[in-house]
């Protein structure tokens, strides 16, 4: 099954780049820049890797990513997850960053566009990439506005707008205007939805946010008619079972309800979210959820073609991955 998967091509369209900072990485790169952890060394990082919820994790995240100062180290973190997609049979992958994390700690913009480019430029005859750039949804809906705003000059380095952080208690309405403004610039909108937040939300962004593909969205699976509208509509969901797992969306996996929603026709796909803190990369989520729910070899053929159907790429590139796929399975 590891073998069979591994070679599988697949698309990931929930991984946030912030979010594969291995803590070998974090210590380096704090000892570089001179910046303080509360860690004193690697084995103390990976145990502050233990969440009770959304909340606790953020907060470890956050402290993180403070230790990427330079276009450099942007660069080595978008190469280390490049090495690992790849290996793990990613043809394509639509890539999450946080512009606010870096520039409300003084970090330009620039800084942040032009190491990543460095990285997807470098790997470009090897894996097919884009840029996601996602809005932190516990800070005011004005920072959002401006920094799409201040993005749009590097509009040709990212293909579309998220939202991400903490959702409770930041339903996606109070977003409206940027999402307006980045569909006005031409970029396309996903949003996350329905994870710690409830079926309605996933409901807000569809309708007031006018999103194409909703990041989680477990708690669609509520409402019944609101599953029947991502069947008829083909909205994606972009699922991590791991990240599940670890924030207590679903303690076992065995109870999750991917396997229910893609019988019912949602176009669910597998996808890793942060996974140097939820203990696993895209293959790792693949075959973790293939044991808890017993999903048979056409379930998994079905769930890596939905990724790539799911994508924003031309029609004619997904044709091309979607034949490698049969290609692969012959």
């Amino acid at each position: 099954m590891e073998t069979f998967l591994r070679g599988l091509p697949k698309a990931e369209l929930h991984l946030h780049i912030e979010g594969t900072l291995e803590p070998e990485m974090m210590f380096d790169l704090a000892q570089r820049n001179d910046v303080t952890l509360p860690y004193a060394n690697v084995a103390e990082i990976r145990a502050a890797y233990e969440f009770e919820n959304l909340q606790s994790f953020l907060d470890v995240y956050y402290a993180g990513a403070s230790v990427l100062v330079t276009a450099s180290d942007f660069s080595a973190l978008m190469s280390a997850y490049l090495d690992r997609a790849i290996a793990d049979g990613v043809r394509h992958a639509e890539i999450f960053f946080d512009p606010q994390t870096h520039t409300e700690r003084g970090i330009a913009i620039e800084t942040v566009f032009t190491g990543f480019a460095a990285a997807q430029d470098r790997y470009a005859d090897r894996i097919s990439t884009s840029l996601i750039l996602c809005f932190l949804r516990h800070l005011p809906p004005e920072s959002a506005v401006s920094t799409l705003r201040a993005a749009l000059v590097w509009r040709d380095r990212f293909i579309a707008v998220g939202l991400d952080s903490g959702e409770a208690g930041n339903p996606p309405e109070l977003f409206v205007d940027a999402y307006r403004e980045a569909k006005a610039a031409g970029l396309r909108l996903v949003a996350h939805a329905g994870e710690e937040g409830p079926a309605d939300y996933v409901r807000s962004a569809l309708d007031i946010l006018h999103v194409e593909r909703i990041d989680h969205g477990v708690r669609a699976a509520d409402d019944p008619n609101l599953v029947a509208r991502l069947v008829a509509e083909g909205i994606p969901l972009t699922m991590c079972p791991l990240s599940n797992q670890k924030l207590q969306v679903f303690p076992d996996l065995r109870d999750h309800n991917l396997k229910q929603l893609l019988d019912q026709g949602v176009r669910v796909t597998i996808n890793s979210d942060d996974p140097s803190y939820f203990g696993g990369y895209i293959l790792d989520n693949y075959l973790a959820i293939a044991d808890a729910l017993n999903l048979d070899r056409d379930d998994l053929i079905l769930l890596a073609r939905n990724s790539i159907e799911a994508t924003f790429l031309a029609d004619d590139a997904k044709a091309v991955l979607l034949a490698e796929i049969d290609d692969y399975v012959q």
